[in-house]
């Protein structure tokens, strides 16, 4: 058994048995509250360059297989696990978590405290870490100076966006999909209401995007600040009134902040498959799958054109917003539900519906 270590900046060291890639990574450090949907959130491009910590303890026993990934490239720079599973048991698996890791070099560390790592990050919020080379002598003073010292890159969404525009056919709706760091989730269920989607990066321009002369436009997630992503935000500040428009995470982030809103950085994030959000028009509660470490200021929206429809009953935070004249809504959780669960997916249904009533608003105009 190989051993490595896990190296926080605040000097708090956790020693574990290496799986994955032997080589080093740093990041920051942060945990998910997933009991399940492990090969999603290994896969979720929002993570891009952290390093994911799983709170339920055993995680891989029913291992990967080719159906439910997010990316086929994953942007994660480590994974830590309190027992990882050696033989897992489903009809679908093809691969264990350690097979996966080494093979996208993604290093993992199992056997450590993984509740007393949560307990520090909900206690002093998320911090940089480095996860050592198998077989690495390193002076841990000296990782950690470095650590304190470090300014993690903030191109995050450049790294996994697309690189160029690429259709995804449908016969019905005209959807442009802008990808700050999509969820395959999300392309999925454009598809299975039949939208013919094309998927632009996240630098792309509002004429560009109206040249295709689309019904409506989608917003992903992606990771890190909205800030880091002004060309985004004036990109959607020329669309606002448009075309309708849905957006999801980031999406809905760098929507409110074109809209003249704030953002700022959670202490610790919210990332798990279980938190649940009100709907302040119906008063329904949705149990709801997130990942992100920013969200929107309350305050900010005061003297805009957007009014709150959801929040999150955990900390009070903005779930979700529209906006008041324009046809535009966004949310700040995952209604693709990948992992699970599914309360929300009704969202993709009402923003068809918003395209149609927007095209008959305007063939009524032209009429």
């Amino acid at each position: 058994m190989k051993t490595r270590k896990l190296i926080l900046e605040n000097g708090e060291v956790f020693e574990g048995t290496a799986f994955g890639s032997e080589n080093g990574s740093d990041g920051e450090v942060v945990f998910t509250t997933g009991m399940t949907g492990y090969q999603e959130t290994m896969t979720d491009p929002s993570f891009c360059g952290q390093i994911v910590t799983m709170t339920y303890p055993l995680i891989g026993n029913y291992g990967m297989n080719r159906d439910d990934f997010e990316t086929i490239a994953p942007a994660i720079k480590g994974f830590v696990v309190q027992e990882l599973a050696k033989t897992p048991s489903n009809f679908r698996s093809e691969r264990t978590v350690d097979e996966f890791c080494k093979q996208k070099n993604i290093p993992g560390i199992e056997g450590i405290d993984t509740r007393k790592l949560t307990r520090m990050i909900r206690t002093e919020g998320s911090v940089k870490g480095y996860i050592t080379a198998v077989g690495e002598e390193v002076n841990v003073e000296e990782v950690v100076t470095r650590l304190q010292n470090t300014t993690f890159p903030t191109n995050q969404v450049e790294q996994v966006s697309t690189k160029s525009a690429y259709p995804s056919p449908g016969r019905g709706k005209k959807v442009v999909l802008m990808d700050f760091g999509m969820k395959h989730g999300i392309l999925r269920e454009l598809n299975k209401r039949d939208c013919d989607v094309v998927v632009v990066p996240y630098n792309t321009t509002a004429e560009e995007i109206l040249s295709y002369n689309p019904d409506g436009m989608m917003l992903s997630n992606g990771p890190g600040d909205p800030k880091d992503v002004p060309e985004a935000v004036e990109t959607i500040k020329a669309l606002i009134g448009q075309l309708p428009i849905f957006g999801i995470c980031l999406g809905h982030q760098l929507f409110a902040l074109a809209s003249g809103a704030d953002s700022f950085k959670l202490k610790f994030g919210h990332r798990g498959a279980n938190h649940p959000v009100k709907d302040l028009k119906t008063g329904r509660t949705e149990l709801t799958s997130q990942n992100h470490g920013y969200a929107v200021d309350p305050d900010s929206l005061e003297g805009t054109d957007l009014e709150i429809t959801h929040v999150a009953l955990n900390d009070g935070t903005v779930e979700g917003i529209r906006h008041k004249v324009h046809p535009v809504f966004t949310v700040q959780y995952h209604p693709e539900a990948s992992p699970g669960p599914e309360d929300s997916n009704h969202l993709f249904d009402e923003f068809i519906e918003l395209m149609n009533t927007y095209a008959g608003k305007e063939q009524s105009q032209h009429a």
